[in-house]
């Protein structure tokens, strides 16, 4: 009996001593601390870097987690059976909740209609149906879409090479965000006088096998900013060194993985870009007063090595 006894004391101290453990980073924020829930749809370095982004300038302009803002951080991992649930949480347990990628914010818009909700890293908000307009969005959600134009992509292909006549494009067909990028890139290069050859896939498992048919049949392969296809960018990468086709688009940090550049968001910047719109709405205003915006920050990123492998001159675009 004393040695049950003994036990439960020791038990009962221990789970004291874990409460106090628990509730340890809880107490250290103020009282009046706004609570702020970020869903990070997938493990990607664009949109870690989004995250990060946002989470420095917020502390930047005075927002410091753990002192006045308590962040509450989750990654669905690309699996979309965990997004309503992570929203669901999210939005009752939070302030402002911010959804990093497409999936991840319409999860959030889904579970909530009163909660304001931030987006980033998203292409098209209003075809997302996130927003009814940049400037005007109408509802409880603002944020940044990624959007980089096109059309500059195109004209900067042209510069590396002017003899290009055909070009693939390979898109993954759940994704909304994919689905806007692969429309534009289809009229860019129609107006540019290059023909293009369309494939979608519907998850990683179809990369490589559709990757290797549009490089048989193309010069180029021309990817959008898409979720899966970057998770198995390194497939492609390999078969653009084997097969000596370029592959171009995408995100920058694609980039130094083997594709020969990219033009597009800075998605640092993106995050803190994100954050100046927080702010306006932690000091009163209604997400539908704060205007959606499109990235203030563009570059082009080059894969010097790459086009040493490939033999493509890429000096005309470095200095852009």
């Amino acid at each position: 009996m004393k040695k049950l006894l003994k036990s439960a004391l020791i038990l009962g101290a221990a789970s004291l001593l874990l409460i106090g453990c628990a509730s340890k980073k809880d107490s250290t924020a103020s009282s009046d601390a706004k609570h702020i829930g970020i869903l990070q749809y997938v493990e990607h370095e664009s949109l870690t870097a989004a995250r990060k982004g946002f989470v420095a300038e917020l502390k930047k302009l005075g927002y410091k987690d753990g002192d006045n803002i308590v962040i509450d951080y989750e990654n669905a991992q690309g699996d979309q059976s965990n997004l309503q649930t992570i929203s669901e949480s999210l939005v009752k347990d939070n302030d402002l909740v911010l959804g990093i990628a497409t999936p991840a914010a319409q999860s959030l818009v889904a579970a909530s209609s009163d909660v304001p909700i931030l987006f980033t890293a998203v292409t098209d908000p209003v075809s997302a149906k996130l927003v009814k307009s940049m400037e005007k969005p109408g509802g409880n959600a603002t944020g940044t879409s990624d959007m980089s134009p096109i059309d500059k992509q195109v004209e900067l292909l042209q510069k590396v090479m002017p003899d290009v006549k055909k070009v693939g494009i390979m898109y993954t067909t759940s994704e909304r965000n994919s689905e806007v990028q692969v429309e534009e890139a289809k009229k860019a290069f129609k107006k540019a006088g290059i023909e293009t050859s369309v494939k979608g896939i519907s998850s990683t498992n179809d990369v490589q096998d559709t990757a290797k048919s549009l490089m048989n049949q193309t010069e180029v392969l021309f990817i959008p900013t898409d979720n899966t296809i970057v998770s198995s960018i390194t497939l492609i990468t390999d078969l653009s060194k084997e097969m000596k086709i370029p592959v171009v688009g995408g995100s920058a940090d694609v980039v130094e993985k083997g594709v020969l550049f990219s033009y597009g968001a800075d998605y640092e910047e993106l995050g803190r870009q994100t954050a100046d719109l927080a702010v306006k709405i932690l000091k009163g205003k209604e997400p539908n007063q704060v205007a959606a915006e499109y990235p203030k920050a563009l570059k082009v990123v080059v894969n010097e090595d790459m086009a040493k492998t490939l033999g493509i001159d890429v000096s005309g675009i470095k200095e852009e």
